[in-house]
């Protein structure tokens, strides 16, 4: 028996969680019941910018059945923040409210409708102030202050440059510029935000959150109910999806809080409309941009200023409006650079962390601005594309290692798969339909060290027991994207286990490795080396013992599949339980045990130099669409996405992600857009007005993979989750133009901006106007 081959990896195995979710046995926190438990409802500020004078919860407390009623004089007086910069937050609401939602009072009893009762019995008397809604107004001189100690309302600033970046504008033969907006969007998950909460008698609290970085949320949620972080256990159950919304959040607080009051487990759910007004939705953006080309299609300069919309209170604004001012430079080669960004807090729903971290939003706006370079130059996009990219070894000007890069290949693979030469600019019209097509690059990080700067590593407990079963224990988040069975996958590949016998713990502090979390793309890459580390110690235990079984050296023996065999002959020897009997009976009963870590060779970077990430995800789409022309309907109905994964682990999860990241970027390039009347209400908090893809919205998708092998995943993979949605929306205004010759400067594009798109360009036939040329922040900043 030769292995010489991959006995698991690369395979489309069976999901290791599929029979819990099919047969509905999955346990989420929304089904979680613990004896006595109560349920926890939150009073949330029915306006967006307010003083509270007062606040009377006598009516409310005299319910029967009502456990308790908090406000902020309840809880810890202890402001904190998630790590960025900004201490705003308090548990619930001190003196003010900063947008509609923010939480106020909260009740515990002895079902929800009793809470619900309760929550309608407590008076609160507030002082409306002005209101401001978007970045580019609370900049203004005289605009309302919404946090005093703040008076100009920039939450966040940051700028890097690097080069001669005038020089380069001034030697360019060419430099087109724009200002381009990206929406407030909600990231739609199945399951609402929730937490479970129980304090025992020791004063130690455990929580069950659906969260995507446990290990992060005890450290926060410690520091604000002034706890050690040792007497703070997290455990997270099955997820029913996370895109980045669920991280530390306000509504486990009052849990935890409530919790505290009754002595008892308290449950918290948000209805629909709870995560959309207070849900932390991505980041708007208004992004100006120039670049700087030769007449060749080189790129040699790029400004850039960014103006982000931070909402009430600081999530993750800081890190993903920086990610605006450099994460792109890896994906071509820019040469000299300029570019800032300015957070502003704005009384709308405070604004988090969504698939793509900023990135996605720069990608939109670069992506389509190279586009009009490469028109303007009369160079097809994709070999302008190709002129830029970078290639394997290269070091980017913020000094990221990127060790492989298979740009080039998916650029060509799209090319080829979509019959590009034969549609683009083709003029291709069906009565009152058009067709067009657009491409759109994408590159992301798989791990980043600047985000959390204590480590950016993974390790991995493995525990084999005397019939061979295996578990595997980390400190990762699986939020139905599969995480799980890669991770099994992989340690299966290292370990030379059954992949049938494998297992994955419930990720739970008090046991589980120290583990960063599910972002930035990392999962994979990161926590599947440390799977491989914790696999490689428990498989020399189990090689002793088959040496011992078989009185010979350990080191002549190989593990695959569940057989130990000879590495010389081939030839079977013993079975991997065979082995795991004995090492277990001759340690008087203690199972096999491997442990493993990997640390990235990343640093912290300084002024944004210094490699960040272990490896760089690339990636090329093309989307095809139909405009009607007479509605402004656009139908995306093929769709081509080839990335560079280093290394396929599973074609199924991985083709599951592209296909998900595909239909999300859609809906945000075509309907998505969180709508705010004058007041700061929400006007479309619900699925029906808040318009999602639906399936005839799904267009034919065609996915292939560039193994680029990079030695710094495992077995050479890197991650998928972001770039998957990246350049979608993009590729889609791209297309939309190739189509109908309009070019959009802001997403959604609705049938009414076609439609005005249109009219537009018939009105201005002969004319040369150039969109966004004289923008408010155009003038201002570049």
């Amino acid at each position: 028996m030769k292995n010489n081959k991959f006995d698991v990896v690369g395979k489309r195995v069976v999901p290791i969680d599929v029979k819990e979710k099919a047969m509905g046995t999955a346990e989420y926190v929304t089904d979680m019941k613990l004896p006595g438990m109560l349920y926890g409802k939150i009073l949330r500020s029915p306006y967006a910018h307010a003083n509270i004078l007062s606040i009377d919860t006598s009516e409310a407390k005299k319910i029967p059945g009502v456990k308790a009623v908090i406000t902020f004089e309840d809880t810890p007086k202890i402001p904190f923040g998630t790590g960025c910069g900004r201490n705003d937050w308090y548990i619930l609401a001190k003196d003010k409210v900063r947008f509609v939602g923010d939480e106020v009072a909260a009740v515990a009893a002895i079902d929800e409708e009793t809470a619900e009762k309760a929550l309608e019995l407590i008076h609160v008397e507030y002082e409306e102030l002005p209101v401001v809604l978007t970045p580019k107004d609370a900049i203004k001189k005289g605009a309302p202050i919404i946090h005093e100690d703040c008076p100009d309302n920039i939450a966040y600033h940051t700028e890097v440059e690097r080069g001669d970046v005038d020089k380069a504008f001034k030697d360019a033969d060419l430099v087109v510029k724009g200002t381009y907006s990206t929406s407030q969007a909600y990231q739609a998950y199945l399951e609402p935000k929730a937490a479970v909460a129980q304090w025992d008698a020791y004063g130690k609290l455990t929580m069950w959150l659906p969260v995507q970085v446990p290990m992060k949320c005890r450290i926060v949620y410690a520091k604000a109910l002034g706890l050690d972080p040792g007497r703070l256990r997290v455990i997270k159950p099955y997820m029913g999806g996370g895109f980045g919304a669920k991280f530390e959040y306000m509504a486990h607080l009052i849990c935890a809080e409530l919790a505290r009051h009754t002595g008892k487990p308290v449950k918290v759910v948000n209805t629909r409309r709870e995560d959309f007004i207070a849900g932390n939705p991505r980041v708007p953006m208004e992004i100006s941009i120039e670049l700087a080309l030769k007449k060749d299609g080189r790129f040699i300069g790029k400004k850039v200023y960014t103006l982000a919309g931070n909402g009430g209170r600081t999530v993750y604004g800081p890190p993903i409006a920086s990610t605006t001012c450099y994460r792109i430079d890896a994906l071509y080669d820019f040469q000299n650079v300029r570019s800032k960004a300015d957070l502003l807090y704005t009384n709308t729903a405070p604004t988090g962390c969504m698939r793509g971290f900023g990135n996605s939003q720069m990608i939109t706006t670069f992506e389509q601005l190279l586009d009009r370079a490469a028109e303007k130059l009369d160079i097809d996009p994709i070999e302008i594309r190709l002129k830029n990219a970078y290639k394997d070894g290269d070091v980017n000007l913020h000094g990221w290692e990127l060790n492989t890069c298979g740009l080039a290949e998916c650029l060509e693979k799209a090319r080829n798969m979509s019959d590009w030469e034969k549609k683009y600019g083709k003029k291709r019209q069906k009565g009152r339909l058009k067709k067009g097509i657009g491409i759109a690059s994408t590159m992301h990080v798989s791990g980043n060290r600047a985000f959390f700067k204590p480590f950016d590593g993974a390790s991995s407990l493995i525990r084999i027991g005397e019939e061979g079963q295996v578990t595997l224990v980390h400190g990762e988040c699986d939020m139905g994207q599969g995480q799980d069975t890669a991770f099994a996958q992989i340690a299966c590949e290292a370990l030379g286990a059954r992949y049938e016998d494998f297992s994955v713990a419930t990720v739970d502090t008090q046991i589980s490795s120290l583990g960063c979390g599910s972002f930035s793309t990392r999962g994979t890459t990161l926590g599947g080396q440390g799977a491989i580390a914790a696999a490689k110690d428990a498989k020399g235990k189990i090689l002793e013992a088959a040496g011992e079984i078989l009185e010979r050296p350990a080191k002549e023996l190989d593990a695959s599949n569940g057989i130990i065999f000879e590495k010389e002959t081939g030839k079977e020897v013993l079975t991997f339980a065979e082995a795991a009997k004995h090492y277990v009976f001759e340690h008087g009963g203690m199972p096999v045990t491997g442990v493993g870590y990997w640390k990235p060779p990343t640093v912290v970077p300084k002024n944004y130099y210094g490699n960040c990430s272990p490896v760089y995800p690339y990636g090329a789409h093309i989307a095809e669409v139909e405009v009607d022309e007479e509605t402004g309907r656009v139908d995306v109905v093929n769709y081509w996405a080839v990335h560079d994964v280093g290394r396929v682990i599973n074609p199924t999860l991985l083709e599951g992600q592209l296909e998900g990241g595909i239909v999300q970027g859609i809906g945000w390039a075509l309907t998505e857009d969180m709508i705010y009347d004058e007041k700061g209400v929400l006007q479309n908090d619900n699925f029906l007005d808040y318009r999602i893809p639906g399936s005839n919205d799904v267009p034919r998708i065609y996915t292939d993979f560039v193994e680029s092998n990079d030695p710094n995943g495992p077995f050479g993979a890197k991650g998928i989750g972001e770039p998957a949605l990246n350049p979608v929306a993009a590729a889609v205004s791209n297309a939309i133009y190739d189509a109908i010759g309009v070019r959009f400067y802001e997403i959604p594009i609705t049938p009414e901006k076609i439609l005005k798109g249109l009219a537009e360009k018939e009105k201005n036939k002969n004319s040369n106007t150039a969109a966004n040329k004289n923008s408010y922040l155009y003038q201002r900043r570049l």
